[in-house]
């Protein structure tokens, strides 16, 4: 039945594509010219000169992305209890395998999977979602299987159709654990279909369905990115009860779509230290308007339920958004923020997100912190930046160890 609803959702867009053709531009040359929103000018046109006064102006930017975007988050609080399902040494005792199950209401569950170091101190952790499964981010046989509906066939290869359970291990490589253990680190993941399955229909099995009750919102009134995000505002509140985790050294990183849940998640959750975009793109950290890659257009209609039905309206009229990337960014603010590509990944706009990075040095510059205003766009390989930094690698829309190498590196520099 799912796949039937995907596959109308297809046509349905396959359609609207047919009447309005979709060619993706690459060429600098053509972006039209547009005029970005300035982060600090309020609405009666006065522009936000320090901290205190910022803290309005952030809430009126919130409210522009929950009103237009992401939709509302909820606000009503929910009973949270766990349960320890296993828990085991691995890496020849250097770390331990948690999996644990969190109810949320008495009714609603999800799994979360964590590999720390063996300590006897509190750890600072990586948190993120995973597209398709804990099963999906370490071979070992411990760790629950993810049985809802994914993207990804059984071999994890993203096809956008409901399949077996993926293979276990298959994405091993996106979450490097021994390298994030041998740091010092823990890493902590939850499956994002556990709170929304990805696919038009998704909600009617996820939090905003089955929770509407509990958190006093309709499923029309936010997005499957909002639940996403959401999401990982509980899994803090979960870990946050955790004797072995340093609470406030949460770093929370998102891939692709997931990273642009997460920085949904940054922007209306204080409690995460850190927050790392890692190709995040279009409705991410790239700049909207430049109408490079993937457009506003082109997201809104292949992905519907990721936003709010307010937000196609803009497509193709980009210039009468609101907001660009360059806000999102930073309500982040004062916290360290990483923004990664990769030369492969044009689809995502590089040197758009390079330029959403950019941008946030008004704001940050409010807290005293320097951010990469002013820089060029750098060669492969050769970060740039400090508290907040920035990165384009070799190589294709993926995560990989050089990425991991780089987070670590400035988790250790940047996270206090």
């Amino acid at each position: 039945m799912k796949n039937i609803i995907y596959l109308a959702a297809a046509l349905i867009s396959l359609q609207t594509m047919a009447q309005k053709p979709f060619v993706a531009n690459y060429d600098e040359s053509k972006i039209s010219p547009y005029t970005l929103p300035e982060v600090l000018k309020t609405p009666n046109g006065q522009i936000v000169k320090d901290k205190n006064a910022w803290a309005k102006q952030k809430q009126y930017w919130l409210d522009q992305y929950s009103n237009v975007m992401f939709g509302k988050m909820p606000k009503k609080k929910i009973s949270q209890s766990f349960q320890l399902i296993s828990k085991k040494e691995i890496m020849d005792g250097k770390a331990v395998q948690y999996n644990w199950k969190v109810t949320l209401a008495g009714k609603y569950s999800f799994d979360v999977l964590g590999v720390l170091p063996k300590t006897t101190k509190k750890v600072p952790v990586f948190l993120g979602l995973n597209f398709c499964g804990n099963q999906t981010c370490s071979p070992d046989t411990d760790i629950s299987v993810f049985t809802k509906y994914t993207v990804c066939d059984e071999k994890g290869v993203i096809k956008y159709q409901a399949s077996a359970p993926v293979k276990r291990g298959t994405w091993a490589s996106r979450w490097q654990f021994e390298k994030v253990v041998e740091a010092g680190y823990g890493s902590i993941t939850v499956a994002c279909g556990d709170f929304e399955e990805d696919l038009p229909e998704g909600y009617k099995n996820g939090v905003r369905t089955l929770l509407a009750t509990e958190l006093g919102l309709s499923p029309e009134e936010w997005s499957a990115n909002g639940a996403w995000a959401w999401g990982l505002h509980r899994t803090v509140d979960f870990l946050e009860k955790l004797p072995e985790i340093d609470s406030k050294q949460i770093i929370l990183h998102g891939h692709s779509r997931l990273g642009k849940a997460a920085l949904w998640a940054g922007a209306t959750d204080t409690r995460f230290a850190a927050i790392i975009s890692n190709e995040s793109g279009e409705g991410g950290a790239a700049i909207t308007r430049r109408n490079y890659g993937e457009t506003l257009w082109r997201i809104t209609n292949n992905f519907p339920h990721w936003f709010l039905d307010s937000y196609k309206n803009y497509a193709y009229k980009e210039n009468e958004l609101p907001f660009d990337s360059h806000i999102l960014l930073s309500l982040l603010a004062p916290r360290p923020l990483y923004v990664a590509s990769a030369v492969g990944d044009q689809w995502s706009d590089p040197k758009g997100e390079f330029m959403g990075a950019q941008l946030t040095e008004p704001v940050y510059a409010l807290f005293g912190k320097k951010g990469i205003a002013g820089l060029e766009f750098p060669a492969l390989n050769s970060p740039v930046g400090g508290h907040i930094r920035y990165h384009i690698r070799e190589g294709n829309h993926d995560i990989n160890a050089y990425d991991w190498d780089q987070y670590l590196k400035f988790a250790k520099q940047e996270v206090k």
